[in-house]
């Protein structure tokens, strides 16, 4: 599938400040749709679509690298299975996303973690309707024995993938590695579901707090340019798109 073709009339190549950015708006698209998305690099918020390989984070210009895993290839670090261990009394539930009061609580607390670009709320990143719009989407919902709800991550779902679309945790529970656990847990579901791949959205070539999603094996990036190449945490040698 041409996705270029798809959003054609809906396609806008904005120049801001000098960064490249694309983007269009989709309310309903198809398993496939959404797999040929990620394939070329877009994310997207609610129906808003997006791409961009330069980020301003405190006006400081961050170059960006879309990344995904291929799931069968995926095996866990020592510190990856550490974090498994910490989190082995938690219940994990995978459903379809159903917003309510805890969700908010847990959201006011988590967003507390940024300086800047803090956001306003869950429709910043989610639509109206998040478990249908603009496609299938989940909730991995992570649980203590009390049933107090400790962080909850939201993916989208393809013919052939799943994509992160964000993660929230209980901040008072920060030393369980929440963040990583909850993407260990949907890379789990990948593999239950029979993907290929888990979108894991963007980190940035530079230092920054996306850090931790450099460190999972099997890990690609996008080139920019129609190809997915191997990612290295450790290798500084692949080019720059400027």
């Amino acid at each position: 599938m041409n996705t270029r073709d798809w959003y054609e009339e809906r396609w806008r190549d904005d120049n801001i400040d000098g960064q490249l950015y694309d983007s269009f708006y989709c309310s309903r698209a198809t398993p496939a749709m959404m797999d040929a998305f990620w394939a070329d690099g877009w994310r997207h918020f609610g129906t808003y679509f997006f791409r961009t390989h330069i980020d301003l984070l405190d006006n400081v210009p961050m170059h960006i690298r879309s990344m995904r895993i291929r799931v069968r290839d995926f095996a866990p670090s020592k510190a990856q299975r550490r974090i498994l261990r910490k989190n082995n009394d938690v219940r994990v539930e995978f459903q379809p996303i159903r917003l309510t009061e805890a969700h908010e609580v847990l959201f006011e607390k988590h967003k507390q973690r940024f300086t800047s670009n803090q956001p306003l709320n869950l429709h910043d990143f989610l639509s109206q309707e998040p478990a249908i719009t603009p496609c299938l989407a989940y909730e991995c919902r992570v649980s203590n024995t009390d049933n107090k709800l400790l962080a909850v991550s939201f993916l989208d779902v393809g013919e052939n993938a799943l994509s992160s679309v964000y993660a929230m945790f209980d901040t008072d529970e920060a030393a369980r590695g929440l963040g990583n656990f909850t993407l260990l847990a949907e890379l789990e579901f990948a593999r239950h579901s029979g993907k290929e791949f888990l979108y894991m959205g963007y980190v940035h070539e530079e230092h920054s707090f996306y850090d931790y999603k450099k460190h999972f094996a099997a890990s690609e990036y996008y080139d920019w340019r129609g190809t997915w190449l191997p990612f290295d945490a450790h290798d500084e040698t692949y080019e720059r798109i400027e």
